[in-house]
């Protein structure tokens, strides 16, 4: 079988949870023989023929255009960076970009429906003309759809798999021009991003890609719940594939500690829908009572500054630090370095987190809004918005290290057994569901 798939971001470049759970699709799925034409938002128009399992980690060693004859580059390349600036993928993908970040406005999609015949119950153009632009993505949007026309023309797969709002688009395109069935992804949608009802176009991008989608992946029960109340799609064509982790600590299991006291760990986009303000007041309250304890914020985005003023405004000091982002193997040295992982989440798709933190033996309390949730038990659950029991919760742990020991081995043992293989028999099964095999 041959995927023709869609996403905005893929490692070693990623800007969270997207780009992770891809490589680990990926991987599994060309484990399994599924050939895989991965195309990514590039400068240069370029696809990735993924054809064994190694290919993951050979971006972009090789790629083709779909304009000439099969090429292959010989370019030797210092690093990831360069790999990828290469052939133009931005080294911080906009796949979580706040609306409410953007200064510039400008109008793209005007008339789009004149560049292609587009026959559909939804008028694409109303959903598309007049989008906010911005040129670090929405025209990137624009153009990345005006592309999928050409590869859905060229290429040769049996199905389409696009990821999340930004490549539903292209998805549409492509399943209008081919013919081909077309499977939607749903790793998050607006109203998760957003902490709200967020923006009503990418609302309707995501309602026009689920509902012209053959076939609907949630990452959870909890994200095809929103899906269904929310978007009213249809129940049929909705499977739940949970996520898996790709995390391999062996590297760090004897690493040297950073500090002597517990450091409790949250590691994220620092933005509402991640719940940094209740992992803050928590803090604030445990610090009161053991003053020698670490807290440490791993990660950026809108509300961080928000979330240094209040820190310092508390009085935290050096108790509550700030790491910014991270990526690759600072994220793992972190966790080795951890003792609790704390997931405060507002509303969590999924949360692929806290797998990794208890592949490291950390002891982990995540939100009951999340869909890992779902899947594992050796982990605490609190409400979000709880965050009294959320510090007797973490004070639990620092005052019991055998208890906190226990935990985060009993998690160990467990997220073992999570892996992406299972998650991809899952989704070729989707797949030969979807094309009648």
């Amino acid at each position: 079988m041959k995927v023709l798939m869609f996403t905005w971001e893929f490692p070693p470049l990623i800007s969270g949870g997207l780009g992770t759970a891809c490589y680990g699709i990926v991987k599994g799925l060309l484990k399994q023989g599924v050939f895989v034409d991965l195309v990514l938002p590039t400068k240069e128009e370029v696809y990735f023929p993924m054809r064994k399992e190694s290919d993951v980690n050979d971006l972009p060693i090789k790629f083709i255009s779909p304009q000439k004859e099969i090429e292959f580059t010989n370019t030797v390349f210092k690093n990831h960076t360069e790999r990828f600036q290469f052939v133009g993928v931005s080294s911080i993908p906009e796949s979580y970009i706040s609306l409410k970040e953007i200064q510039t406005f400008s109008t793209y999609f005007k008339n789009f429906t004149e560049k292609f015949e587009y026959k559909s119950k939804i008028p694409f153009q109303n959903i598309l003309n007049n989008i906010m632009g911005h040129e670090n993505i929405f025209e990137k949007v624009k153009e990345f759809t005006f592309r999928a026309q050409r590869y859905a023309q060229t290429l040769d797969y049996d199905i389409i798999h696009a990821h999340d709002w930004l490549c539903y688009p292209a998805g549409i395109v492509a399943k209008t021009v081919s013919g081909k069935k077309l499977v939607c992804h749903i790793h998050a949608t607006e109203f998760d991003r957003a902490g709200g009802a967020g923006d009503i176009r990418i609302h309707n991008i995501e309602y026009s890609g689920m509902t012209e989608a053959d076939s609907v992946i949630a990452v959870s029960r909890y994200t095809a719940e929103m899906v269904i109340s929310r978007y009213l799609i249809d129940t049929a064509k909705i499977s739940v594939v949970h996520n898996a982790h790709n995390i391999d600590c062996r590297e760090f299991k004897n690493k040297k500690r950073l500090f002597k006291d517990p450091v409790i760990l949250f590691l994220g986009r620092i933005t509402i829908q991640k719940g940094p303000d209740y992992f803050l007041e928590a803090a604030r309250i445990i610090l009161a009572k053991y003053p020698k304890v670490r807290f440490v914020m791993a990660g950026a985005g809108d509300m961080e500054k928000k979330i240094v003023h209040k820190s310092a405004k508390y009085r935290l000091k050096n108790r509550f630090l700030f790491t910014g982002f991270l990526n690759g193997s600072h994220v793992a040295e972190m966790f080795a370095n951890s003792d609790i992982y704390v997931l405060s989440s507002v509303s969590e798709p999924f949360g692929i987190a806290p797998l990794e933190a208890m592949s490291y033996s950390l002891a982990t309390i995540i939100s009951k809004q999340s869909g890992v949730a779902e899947v594992i038990q050796n982990a605490i659950k609190v409400d979000f918005w709880d965050v009294k029991l959320l510090a007797e919760k973490i004070i639990e742990l620092i005052e019991n290290p055998d208890y906190r020991k226990k935990l985060g081995e009993d998690g160990r043992r467990e997220v073992e057994l999570i892996k992406w293989d299972k998650a991809c028999t899952e989704i070729i099964e989707v797949y030969e569901k979807t094309i009648g095999r």
